[in-house]
C-alpha cells in the first residue's frame, strides 16, 4: 500500500513540474519580412466619375402646341440651323394674319392723320393771312391753330399705334418661326423626349425636347477628389481610366480643370476635377462610369520599402490579440507620410526587432520611396508579427510578403 502511495506522489510531482516548466517557457514570436527593392514608383489618386460630352445642348421650345413632325431620332447627326421638329403652325399662322391686319390698319390711320394735319396747317396759314388783313377775328384764328395742334397730336398717336401693332406683328411672325425647332449646334442627338402628337407647354420653364452632344470625339470625365488629396492634383497631369464595357482596356486623358467649388455630402468634402478624353474611336459613350487614376508623381530607379513596414510596431506576446494584430496593406490604414519620427524594423542575428530611422518620399498603395535610412537593396524589413495565440486562431494571415523568422 505504501508503495502505491509513493508512486502516486512521484507521478503527481512530475506532472506538476512539467506544467510549471511548460508555462514558464517563453512564447515563440515569428515575424514576416519583405525586401527593400529598387525600381520605378508612381504615386496616384484614385476616384470615379462619369463620362459626358464636352458641350451638351438641351433644345427646348419657346411656344406651346402639338408636335406635328419629327425630323430626327436618337443618334441622328444634325447641322446648325437644321429643322429637327415642328409644332402645329395653324394657330401661329392665324395670329400672324390677325396682327398683320392690325398693322396695316394702323398704317392707314397714320396716313389719314397726316393728311388731316396737312389740311390743318394750310388752313392755319390762310387764317394767319386773313387775320393780318382784319378779315377774321382772333378767335377764329385761335380755333384754326388749335385744330392744327390736335391734328399733330393725332399723327403722334397714330404713329404709336403703328409701332405697337408692328411689334405684335413681329412677335406673331417670331412665334411662327419658333414653331419649327432647329438645332443650335452641329452634333449628335443623344436624347429625344417627345413624340408626334404630344402637346408641349412653354410656361415658366422651357421643356427639354432634345439633348444634342456637340462632338462625341472629345469627351470629359467629371470626377470627385477628396479634400485630403486635392492638393496633389495639377492641371495637365496624365490620367488613366477604365470602364466596365472594356475592362481590359486602359484609356488615357489629362486633367483640364480643378473646380474650387466644394461639394459637401454627409460632411465629406470633395472637389470636382475635369479630365479631357480623346474618343476618336467612338468606343466611349456618355454616362459610362470611369474608374480614374490621376498620376500625381513618378520616379524611376528609387529604393522602395513596403508601406506595411512603416506601420509596423513590435508588440509583446502578453498583449491582447487586438493590440498585437498588425495592420496589413489591406487594413485600410495609410502609410506614414513625410516628416520626423518615421522608422522601420529589421531583424538582428538574434531574431529580435531593431529600429531603423528613415525618411520617406512619395508612395502608392503598396510601396513607399526611401529617401534616407541605413537600408540598402535586398535588406529585409519586418512587415508583420505573429504570436502563438494568433497561430492557433488561424495562422499568420495576410498575403505572403517574405520569409518568416
Amino acid at each position: 500500500m505504501k508503495k502505491y502511495v509513493v508512486v502516486l506522489v512521484v507521478v503527481i510531482v512530475a506532472v506538476a513540474a512539467g506544467i510549471y516548466f511548460s508555462s514558464s517557457k517563453k512564447p515563440e514570436i515569428t515575424y514576416r519580412t519583405a525586401k527593400v527593392e529598387r525600381g520605378p514608383l508612381v504615386s496616384s489618386v484614385s476616384s470615379t466619375g462619369t463620362l459626358a460630352a464636352v458641350i451638351t445642348v438641351q433644345v427646348g421650345t419657346q411656344v406651346s402646341g402639338t408636335i406635328q413632325k419629327l425630323f430626327v431620332d436618337f443618334n441622328s447627326k444634325v447641322k446648325k440651323g437644321q429643322a429637327i421638329a415642328e409644332i402645329d403652325p395653324a394657330l401661329f399662322t392665324a395670329q400672324v394674319e390677325q396682327t398683320r391686319g392690325n398693322y396695316l390698319s394702323a398704317q392707314g390711320n397714320l396716313e389719314k392723320a397726316k393728311a388731316d394735319l396737312l389740311d390743318a396747317r394750310r388752313s392755319l396759314e390762310r387764317n394767319r393771312q386773313l387775320l393780318k388783313g382784319g378779315i377774321i377775328s382772333q378767335s377764329d384764328f385761335d380755333t384754326a391753330e388749335n385744330r392744327c395742334n390736335q391734328a399733330a397730336a393725332a399723327v403722334m398717336g397714330a404713329e404709336g399705334t403703328v409701332t405697337q401693332s408692328k411689334g405684335g406683328y413681329d412677335q406673331a411672325r417670331t412665334n411662327l418661326n419658333y414653331a419649327t425647332i432647329r438645332s443650335p449646334v452641329d452634333g449628335i442627338v443623344v436624347s429625344r423626349n417627345v413624340d408626334v402628337g404630344q402637346t408641349v407647354a412653354a410656361s415658366f420653364q422651357t421643356p427639354t425636347l432634345f439633348t444634342i452632344a456637340q462632338d462625341l470625339t472629345k469627351m470629359e470625365i467629371q470626377t470627385s477628389v477628396d479634400e485630403s488629396d486635392i492638393s496633389r492634383i495639377r492641371v495637365g497631369q496624365p490620367v488613366t481610366f477604365t470602364v466596365d464595357a472594356y475592362p481590359e482596356t486602359r484609356f488615357t486623358g489629362s486633367v483640364r480643370q480643378i473646380r474650387d467649388s466644394p461639394v459637401v455630402t454627409q460632411n465629406v468634402v470633395t472637389y470636382v476635377v475635369v479630365v479631357n478624353v480623346d474618343n476618336r474611336e467612338m468606343r466611349l459613350k456618355p454616362g459610362m462610369t470611369a474608374n480614374v487614376s490621376i498620376e500625381t508623381a513618378r520616379k524611376e530607379n528609387v529604393l522602395l520599402i513596403p508601406a506595411a513596414a512603416l506601420r509596423f510596431k513590435p508588440k509583446s506576446p502578453t498583449e491582447s490579440k487586438d493590440k498585437s494584430a498588425q495592420a496589413t496593406p489591406s487594413g485600410g490604414k495609410k502609410p506614414a507620410r513625410k516628416g520626423g519620427g518615421e522608422q522601420v524594423y529589421t531583424l538582428t542575428p538574434g531574431k529580435t526587432p531593431r529600429p531603423v530611422p528613415v525618411r520617406s518620399g512619395i508612395s502608392n498603395d503598396g510601396s513607399v520611396e526611401l529617401l534616407q535610412g541605413d537600408l540598402k537593396e535586398n535588406d529585409e524589413v519586418i512587415v508583420e508579427q505573429s504570436s502563438p495565440n494568433q497561430k492557433k486562431a488561424g495562422g499568420m494571415g495576410g498575403s505572403p510578403m517574405g520569409p518568416r523568422f
